[in-house]
């Protein structure tokens, strides 16, 4: 038997329960490893992504450096199979520039609907990513 939505339960693109982005690096809005987001979180950071050196290459192109340590903020840099959690808007310029990174989408958070179409997040879907 599948438990109730417990209220304010975030939930995925697909409409299911978010489930952890990463238990490795501390992502996410609340640096928990779970893209879940609330108001205050202005770049919305809903996007689980797997990271390539491609797309490393082209954030830093875009002013984004995600592959530098940053130790001062327990930063330590991202490389080519981890887990992120993006900006719904950074990962759609990276889509419209041919450089999105492949998503877990039970990780993606609901509101990246606002910004991205369901159908572009599963083409570039992880299969069995759970």
């Amino acid at each position: 038997m599948i438990a109730p939505l417990k209220a304010n339960e975030p939930l995925n693109v697909l409409g299911k329960p978010l489930i952890p982005c990463c238990l490795e690096n501390n992502t996410g809005w609340y640096r928990n490893g779970s893209c879940k987001t609330d108001p205050n979180d202005h770049g919305r950071h809903v996007i689980c992504a797997l990271m390539t050196d491609e797309f490393l290459i082209f954030s830093k192109q875009m002013g984004n450096d995600l592959s530098t340590p940053v130790p001062e903020y327990n930063f330590p840099g991202l490389k080519e199979g981890d887990y992120w959690c993006l900006c719904a808007e950074r990962w759609q310029e990276a889509f419209e520039a041919g450089m999105a990174p492949r998503v877990k989408l039970e990780a993606c958070e609901q509101s990246a609907l606002e910004v991205i179409k369901l159908t572009d997040l599963e083409t570039h879907a992880i299969k069995d990513s759970t």
